[in-house]
């Protein structure tokens, strides 16, 4: 088989199994909106939780950055892409979260593969809950390290794997709130089984670092937990994009010799950094509190709206409100009867959750307005009928 043979059969199964997929371009807009081919949707498929990527002073602050530092770092964090704005948001996440260190990444898939590739050795193992994000699993698998999948949110299967004799280290990875099920990890269980196994223990926080906690400090925060690595996302209730570590000193200064996605890729631009330090400031404030209670409030009135509809909602109290539907095919007919009615709704279809699982991932912001819950909804029950 050459090469086109190769990637022309892999399409076709994809098209096949009702799973290929594509990108659509759409404008981003505030309230809630999306524009597409000249109309505008009501979009329940982003991850701005709070809605600050059209906040007004995450906006001035770019434009600030970028009148001050330009619009690229122009080069490594190693070489001359470290900036005065960079070291002011490090140690604004590290006070914020109570580490003594952070450390800026490009993205959350990047600072995943990062630490994980740093830290793991041949004699080692990693113990990651089922439905880990891709990124964390990809990283461990492509690690020297042995592989274990416990299952799903079992602090008890955790604890099984990590008595199991080893010659090296262990690092259980785990997230606050799953990507694709909206629900949250056991955390205070996971850790402490970690720190029975003598485990390091590493919680991706995407999802629920602003959105959750008080503060906006997140899932581990609100579980009374202080994970030995923290990895908090930006694409996601902060409203712009990149990643954070955080983590101990020593910690810290073995990722800056060792992660290498850290050293050899080119900084974040120092006005994103100076828009996050604008989005944690309203994420902090009473403000950030408000527009968390309001999101909160939100998701109450969709699950008890929604109970009455011949669908299955998922078990999340987060933004992540999953419908499960089962068969591809059906999610991706029912994504398009919402989107007839103005409501972009996305089928989420394997590989990316588990085969027979396909769903509609509707994720609720404190952009939307009550009336926007409620048209939800209504298109809900309309889309099935």
């Amino acid at each position: 088989m050459n090469w086109q043979q190769r990637i022309d059969r892999a399409l076709e199964a994809r098209r096949a199994a009702q799973a290929l997929r594509g990108r659509t371009a759409l404008q981003p807009l505030p309230g809630g909106r999306i524009g597409y081919q000249g109309k505008i949707w009501l979009n329940a498929a982003s991850n701005d939780y709070l809605g600050l990527s059209h906040h007004p002073a995450v906006i001035r602050a770019w434009q600030q950055g970028a009148c001050e530092y330009g619009v690229g770092s122009a080069g490594s964090g190693h070489v001359t892409g470290y900036s005065p704005a960079h070291q002011g948001l490090e140690a604004a996440l590290a006070e914020w979260l109570g580490y003594p260190r952070a450390l800026l990444f490009i993205s959350g898939f990047g600072a995943n593969q990062a630490v994980i590739g740093a830290l793991m050795a041949k004699e080692d193992r990693i113990l990651a809950d089922r439905l880990s994000h891709a990124s964390l699993l990809e990283a461990a698998s492509l690690s020297p390290a042995t592989l274990r999948r416990f299952a799903h949110n079992d602090s008890g299967a955790l604890g099984a794997l990590l008595a199991k004799p080893l010659s090296g280290q262990q690092l259980v990875v785990t997230e606050g709130v799953f990507s694709m099920d909206g629900d949250s990890a056991p955390l205070a269980d996971i850790a402490r089984e970690s720190q029975r196994g003598d485990a390091l223990l590493m919680v991706d926080d995407a999802h629920g670092i602003g959105a959750t906690g008080a503060q906006g400090r997140g899932s581990c925060q609100l579980a009374g937990v202080r994970p030995d690595l923290q990895v908090v996302t930006f694409g996601k209730a902060f409203g712009v994009s990149g990643a954070a570590v955080l983590c101990s000193e020593s910690m810290a200064d073995y990722l800056l010799q060792f992660a290498r996605h850290l050293i050899y890729s080119t900084a974040m631009p120092p006005a994103q950094a100076m828009a996050l330090g604008a989005a944690l400031q309203v994420i902090r404030s009473d403000e950030g509190a408000a527009l968390r209670g309001r999101l909160e409030g939100h998701i109450r009135t969709f699950r008890e709206q929604v109970a009455g509809l011949p669908l299955t909602l998922g078990s999340s109290a987060t933004a992540i409100q999953p419908l499960i539907i089962g068969d591809n095919q059906q999610a991706l007919a029912l994504s398009q009867r919402l989107r007839e009615q103005g409501l972009w709704v996305t089928a989420i279809r394997p590989p990316t959750v588990p085969v027979g699982t396909a769903r509609l991932r509707i994720t609720l912001t404190a952009a939307h307005s009550d009336d926007d819950i409620t048209t939800l909804v209504a298109g809900l029950a309309h889309a099935c009928q």
